[in-house]
């Protein structure tokens, strides 16, 4: 705030300490400076606005707004006091008053371009397209530059990408668009590439692209230099929309003369090809072939291109290009798949792949550039492939170990590349036990040797041979799956704990560390994990679900809540954010990146894991706090909750994970598939439906006679009364269904790769009978309502349902803590076991517990002036001996079950945590280990134990608190 540039304002001297003071931070003592101001001062604005800035920023945000409107109403048009406004307003995230200010101020001084430029960002903000449209060609009348001009262009642009109704697109806006760009093509005043770029954008969403090649090929065309390339991409991107097979076969080949490394043309020339031969393309007899120049329309003259360019490759002295190499394995690709005889004359692939891993072995991407051609090579091949590989490895005199080793970082790379491709094959995979556990030492010499060639790393660079480490770990993983040996789990992270202390910047070491430390049921470490990568902007929704799926499920509730937040900050700042983005765009001219920046922005707020971070951290706001520190009512209240709103965009929701974060080398029939991407989507969906209707069904029992929104008008019953009761009975109806489309998923029991998406809770949730249970107790108070309706005298049948009820609510907790039961860690015959579905268990337990508590206290509210009632009535009949009501006992008997279920649940708990205590990991022998890596296991053991240990603590401690709300459920 302090550079504001320089303001032609005799109060500016006066002002200055309270804008150090704002930026210093120090808000108390900038509200004091404001205030002594004032006190001379009555009418300077600014001061005003200043002051509530500093009161904003200190929490008191209803007298900031007071204050803030004060100014407002007057309109002022001084600099100081709208620009101080504009900050406030969008501290407050009510952009939409800034809107208000300007206008005022517009109207005020009609022709001022500043005030006319803020308003128009200001529109820009809110996505007022229309109004963004006016303000830009008013700001041209003004001043007649061209980009205020093409800003206007641009909103009318925006208003067709949101326009609801295509056709109103395609018809008004667009069209509009395209003759306001056309009126300066013909005056000549297209001065800018920018203005080319929106021009084509509009051409594009036309369909019109034979008039926006021709813009591209024209003199208009010749301004598009900031890209490399730019005109030839566009006009290639038109060509194949206009099918010209012709042209885009032959620009292609001409690109690729030039520069035969250029990827992005090849699958252009291939397609192309292909094309030509569906549609028995000839060229003409007479002239050129096509406008661009001749056209390769044969396999024979493709392939005779592609051998020249790497013959060109073969012949220079300089280090060869990839480019044509690859481009001969994909060319060999596509003839396989169309079934064309003419593969063979490109050679074997085995040779082929040979000559390409001597040409560049050494590089790090020749594992990527052949692991997907590897499909052309014969299963009985892969051994062979893998020998010859091995001959080209440059490797020094045979060490003590029986094992040759590379001599510098270029022949290691060739030998890593050879262990990754024999993974991809899956040679590692076909081993023994044994063969493994040789394997796995091999690697292990392997990393420990390549360390001795990055001893000068810094800590930010990579080990060159943290490949094999991280290779090791994954063929722990794999015999800790095929044997269910838990002292392979127990290796894999003494390794990689190793890796990570060497090579502390290593994020695959960090993320498959986080993963196998969640598959055992810790947590604790993985905090600090999580953290140290450092994850940036859109990577909290991309990969943000690694965190935020165990945190809760483990008992980590601080620390899930914790996680949610990460992911929630970033959310709620990216709408922020992209309005910031936006308005940089327009100043800047990139036009063509404003659609880019609304879509992201749309990606963002449809995001699955957006929708679940959302509920998961309301539901854990209320496990934690709701009936402890506020009322369910109040917490409700709090958090703006609304049974009848349903916000998860669950038409439109966008699943952004990256489940291809982990690296790997599997072999395809291993591999993540598109069945494993649509069944993790699907159940994950699932499980958020049952957690979001949970949610509102908790918010509904907080407000059950609540009059409905207008919106939900059809829900009030006959009798006016609102109509609490049948949002209630409506969601419980959904979470019915909804658990039938959950148990159906659950029949499945689909099992995704160790590296793939993670399983949701679903599963666990009805095994337990968590889900079973906390429908029941939120079904009962239906009856309650029912009760209520109804009154003790006439209901006796409805009091047998409600105790039996109760009674089934004690049944079944006590059948979910049953199934918590056993030691969560144990030592058997000198190794560790961990039984993490214990865990996950007791934390559905105590999530069960909460809501049968919150369903018991509203049953209370319900019952107290029914019992008030009936003694009023037994105080007329002299009558000391009426029988207590069933439904009465039935809830004393409710609240005495629940208190003896949590004594007996802390009893067990602290069980456990003297039994984890107990564990002597110390004096744990581990087989096999050198004394480094002994020390590695041994702390990732003693991490897991502490986690254990923390859950317990947390899970103990939130059911005293809840043993705590049981005294006041007395009726």
């Amino acid at each position: 705030m302090a550079a504001r540039g320089h303001v032609q304002d005799p109060n500016d001297r006066r002002l200055r300490p309270i804008y150090d003071y704002l930026d210093n931070g120090n808000n108390k003592m900038a509200i004091q400076q404001a205030d002594k101001l004032l006190k001379k001062h009555k009418d300077l604005h600014c001061a005003k606005v200043l002051k509530a800035i500093g009161l904003q920023r200190t929490g008191k945000q209803d007298e900031a707004f007071t204050l803030a409107h004060e100014v407002a109403t007057l309109e002022p048009t001084d600099d100081n006091s709208l620009q101080a406004l504009t900050i406030l307003y969008r501290e407050m995230h009510r952009p939409e008053l800034v809107t208000k200010l300007y206008e005022a101020a517009v109207k005020k001084v009609p022709l001022s371009e500043e005030y006319h430029s803020h308003l128009f960002m200001a529109y820009a903000r809110v996505g007022e397209y229309k109004k963004m449209q006016q303000a830009g060609m008013a700001l041209y009348k003004i001043v007649p530059k061209n980009p205020y001009y093409f800003w206007s262009v641009m909103s009318l642009v925006m208003q067709a990408i949101s326009a609801q109704d295509e056709k109103l697109s395609q018809t008004m806006f667009l069209p509009l668009a395209e003759r306001m760009v056309e009126k300066m093509v013909k005056e000549e005043k297209i001065e800018a590439e920018a203005e080319v770029q929106l021009y084509f954008m509009i051409l594009d969403r036309l369909g019109k692209c034979v008039e926006a090649l021709d813009v591209i090929r024209g003199p208009l065309g010749e301004k598009l230099t900031s890209e490399l390339q730019s005109r030839e991409s566009k006009c290639m991107m038109l060509y194949r929309k206009l099918q010209r097979w012709p042209e885009c076969n032959s620009l292609a080949h001409k690109l690729l003369l030039k520069n035969p490394d250029d990827w992005q043309f090849y699958p252009s020339y291939f397609d192309s090809l292909f094309h030509l031969m569906d549609q028995s393309w000839s060229p003409p007899e007479d002239g050129e072939h096509c406008p661009e120049g001749s056209v390769h329309h044969t396999v024979a003259e493709v392939m005779r291109f592609v051998e020249e360019r790497i013959t060109g490759e073969d012949g220079k002295d300089s280090r060869s290009l990839r480019g044509p190499y690859l481009a001969r394995l994909e060319l060999m690709h596509r003839l396989r798949e169309r079934g064309c005889p003419e593969e063979r004359l490109l050679g074997d692939p085995l040779e082929l792949m040979v000559q390409f891993f001597g040409k560049f072995g050494d590089k790090p991407c020749c594992i990527t550039d052949l692991k997907i051609y590897l499909h052309l090579l014969c299963t009985d091949q892969h051994v062979q492939f893998i020998n010859r590989l091995g001959e080209a490895v440059p490797l020094g005199e045979q060490g003590d170990e029986g094992l040759c080793f590379p001599e510098d970082t270029k022949a290691l790379q060739r030998h890593l590349c050879v262990s990754q491709l024999g993974r991809a094959l899956g040679l590692h995979h076909a081993l023994d036990p044994d063969g493994k556990l040789r394997l796995i030492a091999q690697l292990k010499a392997h990393y420990r040797h390549g360390l001795k060639f990055g001893t000068n790393a810094l800590k930010t660079e990579l080990q060159f041979s943290d490949m094999y480490c991280l290779m090791a770990a994954h063929v722990y993983v794999d015999l800790w799956k095929e044997t269910g040996d838990d002292n392979m789990v127990w290796r894999c992270l003494g390794v990689l704990q190793e890796g990570l202390t060497l090579s502390p910047s290593n994020a695959q070491f960090k993320l498959l560390l986080l993963l196998v430390y969640c598959h055992l049921g810790a947590f604790e470490p993985v905090v600090d994990l999580y953290s140290s990568l450092d994850a940036k902007h859109v990577q909290h929704d991309t990969i943000g679900f690694l965190l935020t799926r165990y945190a809760e499920s483990l008992g980590q509730f601080a620390a899930a809540s914790q996680s949610c937040n990460f992911s929630l900050r970033f959310f709620h700042s990216n709408q922020k954010d992209t309005s910031e983005y936006i308005i940089q765009a327009y100043k800047y001219g990139a036009f063509e990146k404003i659609p880019e920046f609304i879509a992201l922005r749309n990606r963002l707020n449809q995001s699955l894991h957006f929708a679940q971070v959302r509920t998961e951290r309301m539901l854990l706001d209320l496990f934690l706090e709701a009936d402890i520190v506020l009322s369910l009512e109040e917490s409700v209240k709090a958090m703006s909750l609304s049974p009848e709103e349903d916000d998860i965009p669950w038409d439109t929701m966008r699943d952004n994970r990256d489940l291809t974060v982990f690296t790997s080398w599997d072999p395809k029939d291993r591999e993540l598939t598109e069945e494993h991407r649509r069944r993790s989507l699907e159940e994950e969906t699932a499980w958020l439906r049952l957690r979001s209707l949970t949610l509102r069904l908790l918010a509904s029992l907080a407000s059950p006679g609540r009059a409905p929104s207008p919106q939900n008008s059809d829900t009030t019953n006959e009798n006016g009364v609102g109509g609490g009761s049948s949002v209630l009975g409506g969601l419980l109806g959904q979470l019915q269904l909804a658990l039938q489309t959950a148990a159906q998923i659950d029949e499945r029991r689909t099992q995704y790769p160790f590296l793939g998406p993670p399983s949701t809770r679903l599963a666990s949730a009805l095994s337990s009978g968590s889900c079973q249970c906390q429908a029941a107790a939120l079904q009962l108070s239906v009856h309650l309502q029912e009760l209520e309706d109804v009154g003790l005298d006439e209901s006796s049948e409805l009091q047998t349902q409600i105790c039996n009820g109760f009674k089934s609510l004690v049944v079944q907790l006590q059948e979910i803590l049953n199934r918590c039961k056993g030691d969560f860690l144990e030592m058997k015959e000198g190794k560790l076991k961990t039984r993490p579905s214990l865990l996950e268990n007791l934390v559905f337990f105590v999530e069960t517990v909460c809501v049968v508590l919150w369903t018991a206290s509203h049953c209370a509210k319900v019952l107290r002036p029914l019992k008030t009632s009936l003694q009023k009535k037994k105080k007329k009949k002299k009558d000391a001996n009426t029988v207590l009501p069933a439904v009465m006992c039935g809830f004393q008997e409710l609240t005495g079950g629940l208190q003896d279920l949590l004594t007996q649940t802390l009893e067990f708990i602290k069980g456990q945590e003297t039994g984890i205590t107990a564990l002597k990991l110390a004096g744990l022998s581990l087989e096999g280990h050198t004394q480094d890596e002994e020390a590695f296991t041994k702390a990732a053991m003693d991490k897991v134990q502490s986690s254990y240990l923390r859950s317990l603590q947390e899970a103990g401690d939130l059911l005293r608190k809840r043993a705590e709300t049981i005294k006041s459920l007395k009726i």
